[in-house]
């Protein structure tokens, strides 16, 4: 695996890529004449040697797998997921993310890669999905899950692998917004130093909940399932739709004995886990934002540690912050997953319209900024939960507060320099303003 095993990235590099692009392509063009079509493995090398130019050209500091930036303001030249090979169906994309993931397991993580793993600056948008489950795989080996909980390597891995063929290629709760998720858990862990607070065991429920939170996700969040009358609304009676799905997908996967990383517990165990697990994924509905975040408020003060409510309702907190804790990283990071956010919004609202069905303002695309679309979400749904979350780890204020703040002040300058903007075009034409729609009064269904 070149685009794994690679350590150093020589002057020469690119071109050696080129020539064995040029020696793949003739080598193509002969099997075509013998064969009549393209073999899987000549497609795959292609794409392994594409895969690997992307990385030379955008990727300055390569790692063991050539994988982070340490420029933080660097341009991304694509915002969402990349587009995989039309050449292949969705079944050996994923045997091909599969095989290089196993492909890559066995190698040796570096220090510097699992020290940056642990913090909210770390740029997903430089890893591929195999690489991702290698990262995952790091996380649950070094907070000692496999020893703990008897868990197989190869099972672990399948389950993984499973979790990710379940979610779909929408533009943003997809895989890579999983791995996301459960890295920013991942990195408050270790910050907040949750080990030597809480057992292990609930330590798992939290990044195992990360995980899953949005398997199987369609695009359509829980507003449009209960006015579209869809299967999930039906299902579970409009309560939580996609939080509800979301849960049974994962304890689905695990009811196969290859992909159950609990088989080895004792039943009250699983029960515990299982438990803790659907508490925490319902949490991120946004529905019940409100209502976890006044609880917590209520119980910070005096919070302790060995209260089992007050337990409970912190990992809800903690799942909940992961999920929409993008705004926290910097913004090179984050302002590519708002355009994701945006365009599955603008897809939703599009969709209601044909059906005539209730639009949001904050989804719709007449209505809604970028400025607009943050401002309003950070002022009184980040911030509020964030500083709560701070008063109990002080350490958190410079790691995740402080760069939401700033996210503000981004925003709200750009806005009100579009808001100007506006306003000259009006004075000028003598029209009205604009009516730019911003998502303050919609936070129960924003993510």
């Amino acid at each position: 695996m070149m685009s794994i095993c690679c350590t150093h990235a020589g002057v020469g590099m690119p071109n050696e890529l080129d020539t064995m692009e040029h020696r793949l392509n003739h080598l193509e063009s002969k099997v075509m004449e013998d064969l009549g079509k393209t073999p899987d493995v000549v497609c795959e090398l292609k794409s392994q040697v594409e895969s690997f130019k992307r990385k030379l050209e955008s990727v300055k500091h390569l790692s063991w797998m050539g994988l982070f930036k340490e420029d933080s303001d660097h341009q991304l030249s694509n915002l969402s997921p990349k587009p995989k090979s039309s050449q292949l169906s969705v079944q050996e994309q994923r045997q091909q993310v599969r095989r290089k993931f196993l492909n890559m397991s066995s190698l040796h993580v570096t220090e510097e890669v699992r020290e940056h793993l642990k913090t909210p600056i770390f740029d997903n948008w430089q890893w591929e999905e195999a690489e991702m489950l290698v990262l995952l795989q790091v996380m649950f080996i070094d907070l000692d899950f496999l020893m703990a909980f008897h868990i197989q390597l190869d099972v672990l891995q399948n389950f993984l692998f499973e979790v990710y063929c379940h979610y779909n290629n929408i533009p943003f709760h997809n895989f890579r917004h999983c791995f996301c998720v459960t890295q920013m858990l991942y990195g408050l862990i270790w910050l907040t130093d949750l080990r030597s607070k809480i057992s292990r065991i609930d330590l798992l429920i939290m990044l195992t909940s990360a995980l899953c939170h949005d398997l199987d996700h369609p695009g359509y969040n829980n507003v449009y399932q209960i006015n579209a009358q869809t299967d999930l609304a039906l299902r579970y009676n409009d309560i939580s739709p996609l939080e509800n799905h979301h849960c049974a997908v994962a304890f689905g996967i695990m009811t196969k004995p290859e992909c159950n990383i609990l088989k080895n517990l004792s039943s009250d165990q699983y029960k515990h886990i299982r438990g803790g697990m659907i508490r925490c994924i319902l949490a991120t509905d946004m529905a019940r934002h409100n209502n976890i975040l006044n609880k917590f408020r209520s119980i910070q003060p005096v919070f302790n540690f060995t209260n089992k409510e007050h337990k409970e309702v912190l990992m809800n907190i903690m799942v909940k912050v992961s999920d929409i804790s993008n705004e926290a990283r910097p913004m090179a990071v984050a302002e590519p997953w708002l355009d994701c956010l945006l365009q599955e919004f603008f897809n939703q609202s599009d969709t209601e319209k044909l059906k005539g069905l209730p639009v949001a303002p904050f989804m719709d695309r007449d209505k809604v900024s970028r400025p607009s679309s943050q401002t309003s979400f950070i002022r009184f749904v980040l911030l509020p939960l964030f500083t709560e979350l701070t008063k109990l780890f002080p350490c958190l204020e410079k790691h995740i507060l402080e760069p939401v703040r700033r996210a503000l002040e981004y925003y709200s300058d750009l806005e009100r320099a579009s808001k100007q903007e506006e306003e000259g075009r009006s004075s000028t034409t003598g029209g009205a303003g604009g009516g730019e729609g911003g998502i303050g009064g919609a936070q129960d269904e924003i993510v």
